[in-house]
C-alpha cells in the first residue's frame, strides 16, 4: 500500500518534477545541430525585408536578420511540442505585430497567437482556441481585417485577430477542411477558400458563397491561392490535380501545369513581386517556375526536394529561399536556378541516438531518422558548433542506435541491419553466421548411399548469402559477445560483428518486440515492454523474468560497474543486486515515464530521463544520491564529453548543457521541488 501511495504522489507530482518552470536550471541547454530539418512557412515585412520568420512543425518560430543566411531560435507557441506553424503573417502597417496559425498533426487541435514584439512572446487568441488553422491571411486594404481557414471552416477578425466569427455556413458540408484562403487586394469583402475538395468565393464578406469550381477537377484538394496584387482578376491555385490560372476573378479556370504523378502535391504558390508573370511553385517533388505567366514551366530542383514554401526578396528577385521537409532552407542567388543549404543557427533534426566518442572528449555522433540522404549520421568534433554528414553508405536510411566497441569501431544500427564505419563510408556488418553444409550424396549400387566428390563449381548456383535484417532496437558491444535487437529477434556475435547468429528469434513469444539489452561479462538481460529474457552464459540459453512489482511498462536497462541491473519505465527507476531475482523501486527519486538509463563512465553515475519532461537525474550508486539539471527540452538520450552533458531531443536536434552549469543536488521530492 505504502508504495502505491508514492506512485501516486510521484503522478500528481510529475508536473513539478519533469520540467516545470520553477525547476529552471542556471541557464537553458543550448541547441547545437546538426543543422537542418524540417522548416515549414516564411514570413517578412516588406518595411524589412532583411528580418525574416520561420514556422516549424514543432512548435517552434525562427528568425534572420540577414536575409536568411543565418538563422536564430526565437520564441515557442504554447506548451506542447507538436504545434505545426503552418501559417504567419507580418502586420502590414506595424511590423512588430506578427500573427501564428497552427495545427496539429493527426489532431483537429491547433489556433491562432499573436505578437507585439516581433515575436519574441506570443498570446494565444482564445475565440481560436482549439481550432485547426491551416491558412491565414491579412487583407491589403484593411489590415484589422485577417481571414483564417480551417478544418471546421473560414473566420474572419475584423480587430486585428482579437475576436473571430465564422462566415462560412457554420456545420455546412461543403466549406469545411479549408486548407488555403486569399483576399482581393482592393476589395477585402471578396474572399477565396480552398479546400479539400474545391475552391470557393464570396463577394460580401461571407453572406454567400459560390463554388469556383469551372475547368478544375472534381474532388481537387486546393492546398494554395494567390491573386495578382496589380491585376486581381488573374490568380492561381494549385491543387492535387494540377495548377490553375483564372483570368476572370476565378470563375473560370484553365490548367497550366499537369500533375506528372499522383504523389506529388503543391504546397506553395508565390509571385515574382518585380515580375507577375514570373511564378513559383513549391511543390513536393521539387521547385517549378513559369516565366511567362503558366504558360511552360521548369523544375530548378531535384524530385526528391519536399518544397513547403517559397521566400522571394522584394528587393532583390533573384534571391529566392525554400523552407523545405529534411533539408531545411535552400538559398538562390540566381533566380531559383540553384541552390545552396542556408541553414546556420537552424536545428529540427529528429535525433534518435547520441554516441560520445571515447577516444575523443569532444567528439560525438548523432543519428536522426526520416531525412533520407539528407540524414543518417552526423558528426562534430568541437562539442557541436559545427557538424559534418557522415552518411555515406547507408543509402539515406534512418538510424537508430549508435555504438562504439572497446577498439574504437563506430556501429550504427538502421532500419535493415547494422553497418560498420571503414573511415571513409558505412559497410554493411550484417552478414549471419551459416553452418557448413554436408558434402553431397551420390547414389551407391544397390541402393545405397555413399559420400561423393562435390559437386562441380559450374552446377552451383550462386545464392545470395543471409542476412542480419529488420530494424535494429537495440546495440551492446561489451565484451566478447556482442548483441542486437532487431524487429527479427535478438542475434549475437563472437567475432567482433563479422557475423552473427540467431540468440532469440521473432517467430518465438520470448523473441519478440524487444526494445533494450543490457549485458556485464557473461550476464544479458534483454527487456521488452512487459517482460525480459535473462542469459548467464552469454546467450546460449535463457530464462524469462517477470519485470519489477509496480513497473507496467519497461523502457530501459542498464548495468553499473558494481554489478547492479537498473530497469527503467512508466512507473520509475527499479534496481536488482541478484539478477533481477528481486527488484527494489528507488523510490527516493522523484521521476516517473523513465525513457532512458545510461551509465556514464565520466561522471560515474547513472544518467536518467523523462519521457514527460524536461529534468535528467544522475544517480550514484553507491549510496543513491541524485542530482538533477533541467534541460530545457524533453529528452530521450544522454552523452557525456568530457563531463560536459549533451542530449538528444525530439524534434529540434542535439542541446548541451552549459559549460558553467553543475547539476543541482537532491535527495528527496522535496529537493526538486526547490
Amino acid at each position: 500500500m505504502r508504495f502505491r501511495f508514492c506512485l501516486a504522489a510521484l503522478a500528481v507530482l510529475l508536473p513539478f518534477l519533469c520540467g516545470s518552470p520553477g525547476l529552471a536550471a542556471n541557464s537553458p541547454w543550448s541547441t547545437t545541430g546538426p543543422d537542418g530539418g524540417d522548416a515549414r512557412r516564411f514570413a517578412f515585412s516588406a518595411l524589412d525585408p532583411d528580418r525574416i520568420y520561420l514556422g516549424t512543425t514543432d512548435s517552434w518560430i525562427y528568425v534572420s536578420s540577414d536575409g536568411g543566411s543565418s538563422w536564430s531560435r526565437l520564441a515557442k507557441l504554447g506548451t506542447r511540442d507538436d504545434l505545426v506553424v503552418d501559417s504567419l503573417v507580418v502586420d502590414r502597417t506595424d511590423p512588430h505585430t506578427l500573427y501564428a496559425g497552427v495545427w496539429v498533426l493527426g489532431h483537429s487541435d491547433g489556433g491562432i497567437y499573436i505578437s507585439h514584439d516581433q515575436g519574441s512572446t506570443w498570446t494565444e487568441v482564445a475565440d481560436m482556441h482549439g481550432q485547426s488553422v491551416r491558412a491565414l491571411a491579412q487583407a491589403a486594404t484593411n489590415p484589422h481585417l485577417l481571414v483564417a481557414g480551417t478544418l471546421s471552416g473560414v473566420y474572419r477578425s475584423a480587430d486585428r485577430g482579437l475576436h473571430w466569427n465564422e462566415i462560412s455556413p457554420a456545420g455546412g458540408s461543403e466549406i469545411h477542411e479549408v486548407e488555403s484562403v486569399a483576399i482581393d487586394p482592393y476589395d477585402p469583402e471578396i474572399i477565396y477558400a480552398g479546400t479539400w475538395h474545391l475552391p470557393w468565393k464570396t463577394n460580401d464578406g461571407g453572406a454567400h458563397w459560390n463554388n469556383i469550381h469551372e475547368g478544375v477537377i472534381d474532388d481537387s484538394d486546393v492546398f494554395s491561392m494567390i491573386v495578382d496584387p496589380s491585376r486581381p482578376s488573374v490568380m492561381f491555385l494549385s491543387a492535387c490535380s494540377g495548377i490553375y490560372k483564372s483570368e476572370n476573378f476565378g470563375y473560370e479556370f484553365r490548367k497550366v501545369q499537369g500533375i506528372p504523378s499522383t504523389a506529388r502535391r503543391t504546397r506553395s504558390l508565390r509571385m515574382d513581386p518585380a515580375d507577375r508573370n514570373t511564378v513559383y511553385a513549391g511543390t513536393t517533388e521539387g521547385l517549378y517556375k513559369t516565366q511567362d505567366g503558366g504558360e511552360n514551366w521548369m523544375r530548378t530542383t531535384g524530385p526528391d526536394v519536399i518544397v513547403n514554401d517559397v521566400y522571394v526578396d522584394p528587393r532583390n528577385p533573384k534571391h529566392v529561399l525554400l523552407a523545405t521537409d529534411r533539408s531545411g532552407v535552400l538559398a538562390s542567388e540566381d533566380g531559383g536556378t540553384g541552390f545552396e543549404e542556408s541553414n546556420t543557427g537552424f536545428s529540427q533534426r529528429q535525433v534518435t541516438a547520441l554516441l560520445a566518442d571515447a577516444r575523443s572528449p569532444q567528439t560525438m555522433y548523432a543519428g536522426v531518422i526520416n531525412d533520407k540522404r539528407y540524414g543518417g549520421v552526423f558528426v562534430s568534433s568541437d562539442l557541436g558548433r559545427t557538424w559534418k554528414q557522415q552518411s555515406e553508405g547507408l543509402h539515406g536510411g534512418d538510424v537508430f542506435v549508435l555504438a562504439q566497441s572497446a577498439d574504437g569501431a563506430l556501429l550504427a544500427g538502421g532500419s535493415d541491419g547494422i553497418f560498420r564505419w571503414d573511415g571513409s563510408a558505412w559497410v554493411a556488418a550484417d552478414a549471419l553466421a551459416v553452418a557448413p553444409a554436408p558434402p553431397p550424396v551420390a547414389e551407391a549400387p544397390h541402393g545405397r548411399a555413399k559420400r561423393g566428390p562435390a559437386l562441380p563449381a559450374a552446377a552451383v548456383q550462386p545464392v545470395d548469402p543471409p542476412k542480419l535484417g529488420g530494424r535494429v532496437a537495440a546495440l551492446s558491444t561489451a565484451g566478447d559477445t556482442w548483441f542486437v535487437v532487431t524487429t527479427q529477434g535478438v542475434f549475437r556475435s563472437a567475432d567482433r560483428g563479422t557475423s552473427w547468429t540467431p540468440a532469440l528469434t521473432a517467430t518465438s513469444s520470448e523473441g519478440r518486440d524487444y526494445l533494450t539489452i543490457a549485458a556485464d561479462g557473461t550476464r544479458v538481460f534483454i527487456g521488452r515492454r512487459e517482460g525480459m529474457m535473462a542469459s548467464d552464459d552469454n546467450g546460449a540459453t535463457w530464462q524469462p523474468l517477470k519485470l519489477p512489482a509496480g513497473l507496467t511498462v519497461l523502457a530501459s536497462l542498464a548495468f553499473t560497474p558494481d554489478r547492479t541491473l537498473w530497469a527503467g519505465g512508466r512507473e520509475g527507476v527499479f534496481y536488482s543486486r541478484d539478477n533481477g531475482g528481486s527488484w527494489t523501486a528507488l523510490e527516493r527519486l522523484p521521476v516517473v515515464a523513465v525513457n532512458g538509463l545510461t551509465w556514464d563512465p565520466t561522471l560515474n553515475r547513472l544518467i536518467v530521463t523523462c519521457g514527460v519532461g524536461t529534468v535528467i537525474y544522475s544517480i550514484d550508486p553507491r549510496d543513491q544520491s541524485w542530482n538533477w539539471w533541467n534541460a530545457g527540452w524533453t529528452v530521450h538520450s544522454v552523452a557525456s564529453l568530457n563531463g560536459r552533458l549533451a542530449a538528444a531531443s525530439l524534434y529540434s536536434g542535439v542541446v548541451l548543457q552549459p559549460a558553467a552549469e553543475t547539476g543541482r543536488a537532491g535527495d528527496s521530492v522535496q529537493d526538486a521541488r526547490r
